[in-house]
């Protein structure tokens, strides 16, 4: 197994170096292979480091970094004020080929708009994207969705090169052979939505490389129908949000019910198992781990509010992307489709 660098802000989120050091950790001893360099205060990594043994700590390097964006800071302020923050040094490290990719549970915009600035975009792709993994009906089977708040304003060119994207992510992390792209809109028939939904459409349902199956609505995320749901990045936010609002809504309305009284606390001693079995299923540390696609190097957005398995995941994702090389395949995808449109004209 080839060495895998992966830079951590282990500032950023919440609860910073208190989840995302221990699930660093937990990382290094399921993969032999991965290398990570926390970046952040050193005086407040280094106790974490002086109590591992000899062949973790060798596979764990400390990176001061001066400053930390805070989760309510703008990007304009972070990117201006903040060059000698954890979540700037993490992807420096990036750019400087010294890491492979980055994790942070920091601020998403300050981190979208610092990684942009820093990486760039990759060739022939004109805006990066936000992704997240959702899961579905089926428990063996999760959806792609992007954009979930890069970009507020998007055109139908932007959009046609997210659904690119997202295929290409689920064909090489997933293994979905010719994934299923839909685009998210108010109806199914053709005659619903807004011109640049209608226009988004025209293009994919034109290409050869996409696998087009047309709109779906927002009780349909779940029914895996599409394995990459398209949607501009303020669409995505707000449906993203209401799903998290939602689930947590429905969560607190059952713990209400069942502690109600006497009787109810009884009826949920027996139905535990069955709670228990919807928990797993339904558990946001699954699927934590948003990747920022489109960019000349990886990075992974966790939870600002994730738990350590969450922060865990997140790294995951991004061994996942390293592994598979996926911004190299989006660039390559995008350059075939480029020159499959030169060559028609």
């Amino acid at each position: 197994m080839s060495k895998i660098n992966i830079a951590i802000d282990a500032m950023g989120g919440d609860n910073g170096a208190q989840i995302v050091v221990p699930a660093s950790i937990n990382a290094l001893k399921k993969h032999p292979n991965l290398h990570l360099i926390l970046v952040g205060d050193q005086a407040v990594l280094q106790p974490y480091v002086d109590h591992l043994d000899p062949e973790l700590a060798g596979r764990l390097t400390c990176r001061h970094a001066s400053q930390v964006v805070e989760m309510d800071e703008s990007p304009s302020q972070s990117l201006r004020y903040k060059k000698d923050s954890s979540m700037r040094v993490a992807i420096n490290l990036v750019k400087a080929g010294e890491a492979q990719a980055c994790v942070s549970a920091g601020n998403t915009g300050a981190l979208m708009a610092t990684a942009h600035f820093v990486l760039k975009t990759l060739s022939g792709v004109d805006r990066p994207a936000i992704l997240g993994v959702l899961p579905t009906q089926n428990p063996s089977k999760c959806v792609h969705i992007l954009d979930l708040g890069a970009n507020v304003d998007s055109s139908p060119k932007a959009l046609f090169q997210f659904a690119v994207m997202g295929s290409v992510l689920a064909r090489a992390v997933d293994g979905i052979e010719n994934p299923k792209v839909a685009l998210l809109n108010i109806g199914v028939e053709d005659i619903k939505g807004n011109e640049l939904v209608k226009q988004t459409a025209q293009l994919l349902s034109g290409s050869q490389q996409i696998n087009y199956v047309g709109y779906v609505e927002g009780d349909e995320i779940f029914k895996g129908r599409a394995d990459v749901i398209v949607c501009d990045g303020f669409v995505g936010n707000v449906a993203l949000k209401t799903i998290e609002g939602e689930a947590k809504f429905i969560t607190k309305i059952i713990k209400e019910a069942f502690r109600k009284n006497f009787w109810t606390r009884l009826v949920a001693l027996f139905a535990l198992f069955a709670l228990r079995t919807i928990k797993k299923r339904l558990n946001p540390d699954l699927y934590n781990g948003a990747s920022f696609l489109g960019l000349r190097g990886i990075v992974i957005k966790s939870h600002g509010r994730t738990t350590v398995k969450g922060f865990e995941q997140a790294i995951e994702n991004a061994l996942q992307e390293v592994d598979h090389n996926v911004p190299e395949l989006i660039e390559e995808t995008v350059a075939e489709l480029l020159k499959a449109g030169a060559e028609n004209k």
